[in-house]
């Protein structure tokens, strides 16, 4: 049977379509054989669902899965947030959507009182590999509404009255029982026929964004999707700077998140991993050296924390928050940008020999054409400027280990994006959000709506056969609900892989094939500009599967 994509973002070709039915093989804690075809391990059993593949170049296919179909029983509601009143334990405490079950009761009380059709609801969330779950608080809804429009009206009334909220769609909490719909592209590349080039992108440089389809536009791909996580606010670093590990070419440009999970992957899509990072970073002149604290950032700005002892609040990892130190010593390589950070400290600029030709004093401006910098901060600077005096020879070395504390040494081949949590290890289901960093202590309102709740999701592994999957989950609309942390996992183990981790979602969360953008981002202004991506490049002979005659 054929059939052709339709729709925003179609893909215009002959494909195969496949209608899988009957209850979906759930998700296991064991591993099974590889090639095998399941239903995804999503919501109620017995819900249709559809494959529909096209080959883009030999070694590559695209899978566009669709499973399920609106759930009569969702609506939109409003979702209050809970201050911190007189019988909260933290009477200051800013309001937030979870409270605990007397703050929520209070503000149920009141909305009550002010004519509002308030309920409360106790919110549970499974247990991962590394977090038990169970109770994470109390929410405070209000109305069932048909139409978001509706919702939106009752919570300017909300607001007009003194509370505020946001309105939302209950098919996006995450119950296992719901009916869909669900929209999930797939991305394969088998090695064992792939002539082509697996590569990453982040652009002219990394301190700027550029869209998915920008980046993979500029580099020719027949596909692409988005990458690791970034810096997106100015207050938190360089915006487009990778906020984690960052490997193109082989060459450390960004530093690790302290043992965060990144994704591995070759040129010739083989030997696709995912693994736990740290790394070492010195400037030595002669016998003395100094450690380095970062590359290619801001100095003082770290997103999602992971750095040095001394790092405020945590130097361990913290996803979406920007740990500070005012004592750094950072390293810039032309590929940053076109100037360097400016602010207060002290710069070594070195030329294409690495000779220190200027001290910058505050730091900050471009670079000898080749030449690279290092920038001090706070009590850092004295040791850079004993260091690098005019003339010297700095040596910048950096290097990555394994946890096991391995070397890894990337080869000219080699690249690797930054990501988490992980989602599947040895062919098992291994979700780590308490170890990277996604449970914040005291606000289980973050985990509630990055990790509990559905959103867009962008995921990638290998599975039993050796081949790269890259995956991309719609969400944030009626019609793709997205997928939570432990439905992502669900989704990779049902596909086969063997290791899966997640990479940056939400807006960010594009798959672009043929030029065109296939899925739907779920940001009101359209595509998001993002810090990287990763791109599947045609054949060395410039072979398509339209050239094949596919």
């Amino acid at each position: 049977m054929t059939k052709r994509l339709c729709g925003a973002g179609a893909v215009l070709g002959t494909v195969l379509a496949v209608s899988l039915t009957g209850p979906p093989v759930q998700a296991s804690a064991e591993s099974r054989p590889p090639g095998r075809t399941e239903a995804l391990a999503l919501g109620a059993s017995g819900l249709a669902e559809t494959r529909t593949t096209r080959t883009l170049q030999p070694g590559v296919t695209l899978t566009r899965i669709v499973r399920g179909a609106v759930d009569p029983a969702h609506h939109w509601t409003v979702e209050a947030s809970i201050p911190g009143g007189d019988t909260s334990p933290d009477p200051d405490a800013p309001p937030s959507t979870l409270k605990d079950r007397a703050s929520a009761n209070e503000l149920a009380g009141d909305l009550r009182h002010q004519g509002f059709a308030a309920r409360v609801e106790r919110v549970t969330t499974p247990r991962t590999a590394d977090y038990a779950g169970g109770t994470l608080g109390w929410r405070v809804r209000i109305g069932t509404f048909d139409a978001q429009s509706a919702a939106t009206a009752e919570r300017a009334r909300l607001k007009a009255a003194g509370f505020t909220g946001s309105v939302t769609y209950t098919g996006w909490d995450g119950a296992t029982t719901d009916r869909g719909p669900w929209r999930v592209d797939v991305l394969t590349i088998d090695p064992r026929t792939f002539r082509g080039t697996l590569d990453a992108s982040y652009g002219p440089d990394l301190e700027n964004r550029e869209t998915t389809s920008e980046l993979s536009a500029a580099a020719g791909a027949t596909a692409a999707v988005n990458a690791g996580f970034f810096v997106l606010d100015p207050r938190a670093g360089a915006p487009g700077d990778p906020a984690g590990v960052g490997v193109y070419d082989g060459r450390l440009l960004s530093e690790p998140v302290r043992g965060r999970p990144s994704l591995i992957v070759h040129d010739d899509g083989r030997r696709t991993d995912v693994s736990r990072l740290t790394w070492q970073g010195r400037v030595t002149a002669g016998r003395t050296s100094l450690s380095l604290d970062g590359i290619n950032r801001v100095p003082g700005l770290i997103r999602n924390c992971g750095g040095s002892e001394g790092d405020t609040p945590t130097a361990l990892p913290l996803h979406d928050v920007t740990c500070t130190n005012p004592d750094q010593l950072v390293a810039f390589t032309p590929d940053y940008g076109a100037s360097t950070p400016r602010g207060d400290g002290t710069e070594a600029v070195l030329d294409a020999h690495d000779r220190v030709v200027a001290l910058r004093s505050p730091r900050g401006g471009p670079l000898p054409p080749g030449g690279s910098s290092v920038q001090a901060t706070g009590q850092r600077v004295a040791e850079l400027a004993e260091l690098a005096r005019p003339g010297a020879r700095l040596h910048l070395t950096t290097t990555l280990l394994d946890d096991r504390g391995h070397r890894v040494t990337p080869s000219r081949g080699t690249t690797i994006v930054n990501a988490g949590p992980e989602l599947v290890r040895d062919g098992r289901l291994h979700v780590t959000p308490r170890t990277d960093g996604m449970v914040h202590p005291g606000d289980p309102s973050w985990y509630y709506g990055w990790v509990h709740k559905r959103n867009p999701r962008t995921l990638a592994g290998v599975d039993g056969a050796g081949r790269t999957v890259l995956v991309t989950a719609d969400g944030r609309s009626t019609d793709a609900l997205g997928l939570s942390i432990t439905e992502a996992a669900s989704v990779a183990h049902s596909l086969g892989l063997r290791e899966a981790v997640n990479l940056d979602g939400g807006g960010s969360t594009t798959m672009v094939a043929r030029g065109q953008v296939i899925n739907d981002p779920s940001d009101a202004a359209g595509e998001r500009p993002v810090g990287d991506a990763l791109l599947v490049l045609p054949d060395r002979d410039g072979r398509t599967a339209e050239a094949e005659g596919h």
